[in-house]
């Protein structure tokens, strides 16, 4: 019996769940696009930067595995490097937004670049071939680093003793490109929808929400595969004390780093900044600022704190979806406010955009779930994580 002969009926279930619901989440953004084709633009954008995090989260805790180790990394490794092996679906996801460019980026319209001297001045970068072409370059290093990677863990678990130290060299610097290609991505598909508006550290929260976001998946995976075989021998309460430890400290950083943007520019009070921030604190708007502020933020560290969260999966996995569902309103408090600033709309293009995206991402991940065995084959390392107490 193959090592996920066991759990094949479970991922067979979810990949059931996931053509489900992008089905349904299909149905509903065919119909919004022909009635209402700006809201449909806008709410797919909102779910495919949510979308697009789940490999690029899985890639940056990939290489950090393997540049520090650590038993976490080790029953988490198999998940995250099928999450990875997504990527060019979400290649072909991002053509909707390159087709809907001059509806979603004011800059992308000439019109609106005739009549604004900024633009004007960005437009050397801020043109739509270029946009293009830099979103192929951000695909094609991402895609390099993610190929070379699981072909090296590949030849690791046939034993090749080369394969531990290419991965710990290649991560080291693949980390760096990481971090420097995932920003200029935000600030293309995010930060660019107000081009008048710029922050040095957008790209970081992105980033950290993404990891955010692949922690709180990894722990719903882990859940559902822990009752079966080669799982059930190796997962251990410690390792989802150790996968909560980091969703705290992540939980942590975004707080940081989101509150540290706000108060700088607050405090700055410049007039090419300030409005962003006023856009998103009016009305509704502002509503959901402070619902992010407790649910985002708050609520996650307390439930994170306490020990016996983290040691039981049922409890950690209830917390991951939670998280999830927050980060998707976070980018929705990110995205919709440049379209509708201090008036909160909310549509049901809003469920139904991200249904789609996350549905069909959710049945190609379990399809490259079922492609390897789930268990790593270094005994070492396994009878290391099984006895990890």
């Amino acid at each position: 019996m193959s090592s996920h002969a066991a759990a094949q009926p479970n991922l067979d279930r979810v990949q059931q769940i996931g053509l489900g619901a992008f089905g349904v989440g299909l149905l509903l953004c065919i119909f919004g696009l022909m009635s209402n084709p700006d809201q449909f633009i806008r709410s797919y954008l909102t779910g495919y930067l949510l979308t697009v995090g789940l490999p690029l989260g899985s890639l940056a805790l990939l290489m950090i595995h393997h540049l520090v180790g650590g038993q976490w990394g080790m029953v988490m490794r198999r998940l995250l490097e099928a999450s990875t092996r997504t990527l060019p679906l979400l290649a072909i996801m991002l053509l909707p937004v390159f087709y809907f460019m001059p509806t979603l980026y004011e800059w992308a319209r000439p019109e609106a670049v005739a009549h604004d001297k900024i633009l004007q001045a960005k437009a050397p970068y801020l043109n739509v071939p270029f946009f293009i072409g830099r979103s192929i370059f951000y695909f094609v290093v991402w895609g390099t680093f993610i190929f070379v990677l699981n072909r090296l863990t590949a030849r690791q678990d046939a034993g090749d003793p080369d394969a531990k130290r290419k991965l710990n060299n290649i991560s080291g610097p693949g980390v760096v490109v990481f971090a420097l290609t995932v920003t200029f991505a935000v600030i293309d598909w995010a930060m660019s929808l107000d081009p008048h508006w710029f922050s040095t550290i957008f790209g970081v929260i992105f980033m950290v929400g993404q990891v955010l976001s692949t922690l709180s998946l990894a722990v719903v995976c882990l859940r559902l595969l822990m009752e079966y075989a080669p799982m059930k021998d190796l997962v251990r309460p410690n390792h989802f004390h150790d996968i909560g430890n980091l969703m705290l400290a992540f939980t942590m950083l975004w707080a940081y780093t989101s509150f540290s943007q706000f108060l700088i520019i607050w405090s700055g009070n410049l007039p090419e900044e300030i409005p962003w921030f006023i856009h998103r604190l009016k009305g509704g708007w502002g509503v959901i600022a402070a619902g992010l502020i407790v649910c985002h933020w708050a609520l996650p560290f307390v439930l994170l704190l306490m020990r016996f969260n983290k040691r039981k999966a049922s409890m950690l996995a209830k917390i991951a979806v939670f998280i999830l569902i927050i980060r998707l309103i976070d980018l929705t408090w990110i995205v919709q406010p440049n379209f509708s600033p201090g008036n909160l709309t909310v549509h049901w293009l809003n469920i139904a955009a991200p249904m789609a995206l996350l549905g069909l991402w959710l049945a190609f991940f379990a399809r490259q779930l079922k492609a390897r065995p789930l268990e790593p084959t270094e005994i070492h390392r396994l009878a290391a994580a099984a006895e990890h107490h």
